[in-house]
């Protein structure tokens, strides 16, 4: 899968009742599932490649999150924070168990950085990659519910409001753990400088 853009593009409100009305047209024809497929896969293996997954990895771990969100799709209630916040759950889970199952590996940095934009020069993609390789290695460094935050809101494209169910914390709890990952990424690429 190749990616196009660096940060997704946020959930739109106005999908919420589509997606709703496809989980419940799910629950009784299982090909009604492929719309929410298309609609979100790339969100969750952006989602999961920003975790730290590679390539193949996150491929695989996407499959999963889509078998484990079919195969429960009568769980998902409408009306909560929405299918996209509801998938990318399965997905941080999926991506536990694997990281469990592998005895929890550290970010490998050199396979994220694979992530340049197509069209670009090799003089900018070189500078890109050198500059995600920084801020990498200063992600790497904040504790684990911080990086999945930042990879919520930036790579799987969820607001405040949609990550603080997923990792266990209210809006307001979430949006100050947001503030401050930022923050404590700004004070170290400066000092850094």
């Amino acid at each position: 899968m190749e990616l196009t853009q660096r940060i997704a593009e946020p959930l739109a409100l106005a999908d919420a009742p589509l997606d709703d009305r496809l989980a419940a047209e799910a629950r009784t024809d299982p090909k009604a599932f492929a719309p929410l497929y298309e609609r979100h896969v790339e969100r969750v293996y952006r989602y999961l490649r920003a975790r730290g997954a590679n390539e193949d990895g996150a491929a695989e771990l996407a499959a999963l999150t889509f078998e484990r969100a079919l195969s429960h799709i009568d769980r998902y209630r409408p009306g909560g924070s929405g299918f996209g916040p509801w998938l990318l759950r399965i997905a941080r889970n999926a991506f536990v168990d694997a990281g469990r199952r592998r005895g929890n590996r550290s970010l490998d940095l050199d396979e994220v950085t694979g992530l340049a934009a197509p069209g670009r020069s090799p003089e900018e993609t070189a500078i890109g990659a050198e500059e995600r390789r920084r801020i990498l290695s200063f992600v790497a460094q904040l504790p684990d519910v911080q990086r999945d935050a930042l990879a919520l809101r930036f790579a799987g494209g969820l607001s405040s409001r949609e990550i603080a169910p997923v990792i266990g914390k209210s809006e307001a709890a979430t949006k100050k753990l947001l503030t401050r990952s930022l923050a404590t990424l700004k004070e170290a690429m400066r000092n850094d400088a």
